[in-house]
């Protein structure tokens, strides 16, 4: 039953997505993969035998057409790029069109109504969206990735420091593999899953000064956790030419995981895919090269 579905992945160049992909095709289940551009990683997918579509998810007739023939479809909007509410509509739309029998839809745990990020209050109306289209999905919640880390290398590189806003606020990393292995588990076994909004965290709670404690023991240096405000992060990120969505989303996420927003964790990685979760130090062990 499983190897006569055909799966849409979104993100598919990404890491949850690419993932996904490699666990779809050990299951010998035909993928499609909707990429922004012909290139070297689309290549890589195409060598594999995934069935490359060249596409914009801010394009609803691209969409409608990579949902043709399929039976399942994974939804990765990047997160630090506007037009969410955008692509969730016309993905909705062609989904319910193409009678899709589920969607896999990548939120985050600070989801909510009352949210103050825009991407995250955009993140909860696109879950409503989705729910209204009458096609099966399963909402995925992750709290914050280990891959955040990469974004600050050359801090933790050059200065021996990691630069965040988040004060003392806690959460446990979610590997972005782990996220790829749940979203091929839940498009291949969608009736199991639909309706539900599943929180995915790390398998051990930190605050960053105990995370600088992790990767100081991975990479055999001190590294230091400097605290900044978020003001001063945020002025930070602009000298650097960060997007001013990204700047808005930031602010308040970071306040949010003050808050308590981020905390948390659970087993629901292993109780879906069978494989216990990352931990932060394989992720750092694993990436030690791009912090030495």
């Amino acid at each position: 039953m499983e190897k006569q579905l055909k799966i849409l992945v979104t993100g598919a160049t990404g890491k949850s997505g690419g993932v996904a992909i490699e666990e779809l095709l050990k299951m010998g289940i035909p993928v499609r993969a909707l990429v922004h551009s012909v290139d070297e990683r689309s290549e890589k997918l195409a060598a594999q035998g995934v069935e490359i579509f060249v596409g914009d998810l801010l394009r609803f007739d691209d969409i409608a057409a990579a949902m043709a023939g399929i039976d399942t479809a994974y939804f990765c909007f990047p997160i630090l790029t506007p037009g969410v509410l955008q692509a969730t509509a016309y993905f909705a739309q062609a989904a319910k069109e193409a009678g899709l029998k589920g969607i896999v839809n990548m939120s985050q745990v600070s989801a909510r109504r009352d949210a103050k990020s825009n991407a995250a209050q955009d993140h909860w109306v696109g879950e409503r969206i989705l729910d209204m289209s009458g096609v099966p999905v399963t909402h995925l919640r992750p709290t914050f990735f280990d891959d955040w880390f990469l974004y600050i290398r050359e801090d933790i590189r050059e200065k021996d420091t990691i630069v965040l806003p988040f004060s003392n606020g806690r959460w446990a990393p979610v590997d972005s593999a782990d996220l790829g292995r749940v979203v091929a588990r839940i498009l291949t076994h969608p009736a199991a899953y639909a309706g539900q909004t599943i929180r995915l965290y790390g398998p051990e709670e930190y605050n960053v000064f105990e995370m600088s404690e992790v990767l100081s023991k991975v990479l055999g240096r001190k590294i230091s956790y400097d605290p900044v405000s978020i003001q001063s992060f945020n002025e930070l990120a602009a000298a650097r030419g960060a997007h001013p969505h990204f700047i808005q989303h930031v602010t308040h996420v970071a306040q949010d995981c003050i808050d308590g927003v981020f905390a948390g964790t659970n087993n629901t990685i292993e109780d879906i895919t069978g494989q216990k979760a990352t931990t932060l130090a394989a992720f750092f062990t694993d990436k030690k090269a791009v912090f030495q």
